[in-house]
């Protein structure tokens, strides 16, 4: 029976520190057959043409386009009132968000973009009778993961087609805090974020997942010098930058500034 093993990362956000941490984990690690990058590489974040060079630097990595990826593709602040996941326009966060878009895709440049478009919108693999699908957040979407009851109509969709998979693994990023639901024999599952977490736990997150003759998810959730991204946007001052400070030194969405 085959068997592979997929390392994780994702929600980079340009926190190269961390990047370069969890890709020593994985060569570390070794027996890894494929990378998979979840999205959110660039944006908010104090190193983005840094990130950038290292990602183009991995030949073994699959990329997936998150929705920070996709507003740069866009050039979300060109439209006359942007906003992104909901938020009032008029808001001075959200249009800090969006300058903030602006200024990372003005680091990354022509090359950064041209990345972002050969970007995967989901990625999906069989390894013996389990169905693996990689997203950022849904393969419909990228701003919200699925519910338990759409991945269930997801996997009963899939399985009317494919009669042959008897398990289903529905793996995503986006919300920067660790998920594992489980209903029957699909499971939903969510690392946390490489380089910007929200679950109180400072930390960087690689995950190892292994399916096959057997199951087996590991977040390695590692130690990283987080004040180094810290000083980097005291340094560049790029727009948000005083939110994303206090987002990293307490590992959660810190607005009230």
């Amino acid at each position: 029976m085959s068997i592979k093993t997929y390392a994780i990362i994702t929600d980079i956000h340009s926190n190269v520190e961390s990047l370069l941490q969890a890709l020593r984990i994985i060569n570390d690690r070794g027996s890894v057959d494929q990378i998979i990058c979840l999205g959110d590489c660039f944006a908010i974040g104090p190193e983005p043409k840094a990130t950038l060079d290292v990602l183009r630097s991995l030949d073994d990595c699959i990329f997936i386009r998150g929705n920070h990826d996709r507003y740069m593709i866009e050039k979300l602040w060109e439209q006359e009132r942007p906003s992104l996941e909901g938020m009032d326009p008029d808001d001075p966060i959200c249009q800090a968000i969006v300058a903030n878009e602006k200024w990372t895709y003005n680091q990354i440049g022509d090359v950064g973009i041209e990345f972002l478009n050969n970007m995967h919108v989901s990625y999906r693999d069989t390894v013996g009778g389990t169905l693996v699908e990689f997203t950022h957040a849904w393969y419909q979407r990228d701003d919200q993961p699925p519910s338990m009851d759409e991945a269930l109509h997801w996997r009963n969709h899939v399985a009317n087609a494919q009669p042959d998979i008897n398990s289903f693994i529905f793996i995503h990023g986006h919300v920067h805090i660790p998920r594992y639901e489980e209903r029957g024999n699909l499971k939903i599952l969510c690392q946390g974020a490489t380089g910007l977490p929200f679950d109180e736990d400072t930390r960087g997150s690689v995950a190892f997942l292994t399916v096959g003759e057997s199951f087996n998810w590991e977040v390695n959730r590692y130690k990283y010098d987080v004040q180094i991204p810290i000083r980097q946007l005291e340094e560049r001052k790029p727009p948000f930058y005083k939110n994303l400070q206090l987002t990293l030194q307490y590992a959660g969405i810190r607005n009230d500034i």
